[in-house]
C-alpha cells in the first residue's frame, strides 16, 4: 500500500515515515542514516547549528546512507530588547546559574547572515530535501532550491498556514497537531488559536490544499501511522518516537524523563525559549512560570539566555533545569533501534492493509 503515496514517489523513499528534524543534537548521522536506510526518510535538526557544523554533519551522513535525507533549518526571527529587559529576564535565571555554578549571564548577540549561509551550504551539498520550521522562508529561496531539485517541506499547525506555504511554493506541507513535543512552527496568528489537535487538523488541511500534506504530533507507532494516512495525510512525521532510540543524541536524562513520565506530565511552555514548545513539567518550568510572566524574552533571544542553564544541567545531572521536549504520547516510547521503529510501523500497517 505504499508505493501509492505520492509522496514516496517524490522522495525517492519506501516507506511514508518521516523522523522529525529536532534541532539541540538528537538527530546524529546515525540516527538520521538508520532512518533512511530503513527506507523512510530522515532528517538532521540545524537549526541551532553553524553552517560549518552543518555541514560537517551532512558529510558524515552521507557516508552512513546513499539513500534520501533532509535537512531542517528555523525560518529566522530577529526580536529587539532594550539592555532593561535583558536584565529583567536574566534577573530571574541568576538563581539557577548560581545554583550550578555558572559565573556570568551572557549578553545575546544574533547573527543575521546565517539562515542565508545555511542555504547556500544546503545547495552545494546538493541535499536532496530541505525542511522549514518557524515560518515561510523568502520566494526567491524557496524558488532557488527547487530550481536545484530540491524538495522543499513547510510547517504548519492551521489551515490558514498551510495555505500560505502552499501558495508560496512548498512541495509538501507538515501538518503539525498541539500533541507534538518540541517548539510550536506557528508563524501566522497566536499560539493558542493554533493549538488544533492533529486528528482535527489532518483532514481540514488535506480539503484546502493540493499539495501532500504530512501528519505530525503524537504519533509513536503503526497504529498512528496508519491512522494518519486514513485521515488523509500521505505520510507521517515521528519526532518523540526517535528521541529515545539508541541511535539518538539526546541526552541521557532526557530519554530516562520520556521513557518514565505520563501523558499527563507534558506542558506548553515558553520559558526556555521564549517561544511555546511542549516538554515535559519540571522545576525550572514551575518555578518560572510562577513569577518570569513578562520578564521572557521573545524567541530566539531567551534560549540564548538559558542554553548555558540547559547544558550545565544535563552535565551536572539536573533534569529539573533541561528542557526535556515531549510530545504526549510518551507511553509508547522505546529504547530500541531507528530501524527497529520503522520496521515495526511497516509491519503493521501492512498487515492492517485492506
Amino acid at each position: 500500500m505504499w508505493k501509492r503515496h505520492s509522496v514516496c514517489n517524490q522522495l525517492n523513499i519506501d516507506h511514508p515515515v518521516i523522523q522529525a528534524g529536532m534541532a539541540g543534537g538528537v538527530t546524529t548521522p546515525a540516527l538520521v542514516s538508520a532512518v533512511s536506510n530503513a527506507g523512510g526518510l530522515g532528517n538532521l535538526g540545524a537549526g541551532y547549528m553553524t553552517p560549518e557544523a552543518m555541514v560537517h554533519t551532512i558529510k558524515e551522513i552521507k557516508q552512513s546512507t546513499s539513500r534520501t535525507f533532509g535537512v531542517n533549518v528555523f525560518v529566522p526571527q530577529y526580536p529587539q530588547s532594550t539592555a532593561e529587559e535583558i536584565a529583567h529576564a536574566n534577573k530571574w535565571l541568576e538563581p539557577y546559574r548560581s545554583e550550578l555554578g555558572i559565573e556570568l549571564a551572557p549578553t545575546p548577540k544574533q547573527d543575521t547572515s546565517i539562515f542565508e549561509k545555511q542555504v547556500e551550504a544546503l545547495m552545494r551539498e546538493q541535499v536532496p530535501v530541505v525542511s522549514f520550521t518557524f515560518g515561510v522562508p523568502p520566494v526567491e529561496v524557496i524558488n532557488d532550491l527547487k530550481k536545484a531539485g530540491v524538495v522543499v517541506i513547510g510547517t504548519a499547525t492551521t489551515v490558514e498556514e498551510a495555505i500560505i506555504n502552499e501558495e508560496q511554493g512548498m512541495d509538501m506541507v507538515v501538518a503539525q497537531g498541539s500533541e507534538a513535543g518540541g517548539h510550536r512552527g506557528t508563524f501566522a496568528g497566536s499560539f493558542n488559536q493554533a493549538m488544533i489537535g492533529t486528528m482535527s487538523l489532518v483532514p481540514q488541511v488535506t480539503d484546502h490544499v493540493e499539495i501532500p500534506v504530512i501528519a505530525s504530533g503524537g504519533i509513536m507507532d503503526g497504529r498512528g501511522v496508519k491512522a494518519a494516512l486514513a485521515l488523509g495525510a500521505q505520510a507521517a512525521q515521528l519526532g518523540t518516537a526517535f528521541v529515545t532510540c539508541q541511535e539518538s543524541g539526546a541526552k541521557a536524562q532526557h530519554k530516562e524523563a520520556i521513557l518514565n513520565t505520563k501523558e499527563t506530565d507534558t506542558v506548553v511552555t515558553s520559558v526556555f525559549s521564549g517561544k511555546p514548545a511542549r516538554g515535559i513539567r519540571n522545576s525550572f518550568i514551575e518555578e518560572m512560570e510562577k513569577g518570569a510572566g513578562g520578564n521572557l524574552l521573545a524567541y530566539p533571544l531567551q534560549n540564548m539566555l538559558t542554553k548555558e542553564i540547559r547544558k550545565e544541567a544535563a552535565s551536572q545531572n539536573r533534569p529539573e533545569y533541561m528542557s526535556l521536549w515531549s510530545g504526549q504520547s510518551p507511553r509508547l516510547s522505546t529504547s530500541q533501534s531507528a530501524s527497529s521503529i520503522v520496521e515495526s510501523i511497516v509491519s503493521y500497517v501492512d498487515s492492517k492493509a485492506p
